[in-house]
């Protein structure tokens, strides 16, 4: 008996969708939507633009599907084209992002629609909360190619050579901008703001 598309792996996925099934899609969106979304509103900082992003990296996605490798991991590639859709985004802005609410670490149900913003905390965790708000709006501060690198090692928790092929650049680059990433985002916790910056490199080819 065949496994369930929920159960089948992202590279039998992409195969499926392109032999054409679409619903195989549908399942790798709902499956990577939440990191997704979660990699674009670290990086943008502001809900809007984070659904913008993670609208476009979808969309990207089913565009490009077809000429995906699958002898590489289909969530790094995954990874690769959000950033790209982020520094799209920060591109046409030219503006540093302003923190909305911080989104959602979970989600229930199996909608297409990226997870909302986080409801509001409870006496319980105000203060937890408000740690993590003032982390992220020191971490919309940090220069653009030093936060990528935050996000993905520190909030997603991907090793070095990972990052490092997301990202097109050398390990010993990732560890540099990670080392020069924590020490602004630390300065910015202690009050010192950072100028706009735009990304330093060039898109990254999905």
């Amino acid at each position: 008996m065949a496994s369930r598309s929920g159960e089948a792996p992202d590279d039998e996925l992409v195969r499926r969708y392109v032999a054409g099934d679409a619903a195989a899609f549908t399942v790798l969106v709902s499956r990577h939507e939440r990191r997704v979304y979660n990699l674009a509103y670290r990086t943008l900082g502001r809900e809007e633009d984070a659904r913008d992003a993670t609208r476009d990296a979808f969309l990207t996605a089913l565009r490009k599907l077809s000429s995906f490798r699958g002898e590489a991991a289909f969530t790094p590639w995954m990874h690769r084209v959000t950033v790209n859709a982020c520094y799209d985004i920060l591109r046409k802005r030219k503006r540093e992002p302003v923190l909305d609410e911080l989104p959602e670490e979970g989600r229930a149900g199996g909608s297409d629609r990226p997870p909302g913003p986080a409801p509001r905390p409870s006496p319980d965790h105000a203060d937890s909360a408000s740690i993590a708000v003032d982390v992220q709006r020191a971490l919309v501060q940090v220069p653009h190619e030093f936060r990528a690198v935050l996000v993905l090692h520190d909030v997603q928790d991907l090793g070095y050579e990972e990052i490092a092929d997301i990202l097109g650049i050398p390990v010993g680059t990732v560890k540099s901008r990670l080392h020069r990433g924590r020490a602004a985002l630390g300065r910015l916790m202690g009050g010192e703001r950072s100028g706009s910056q735009e990304p330093s490199e060039g898109r990254m080819s999905p």
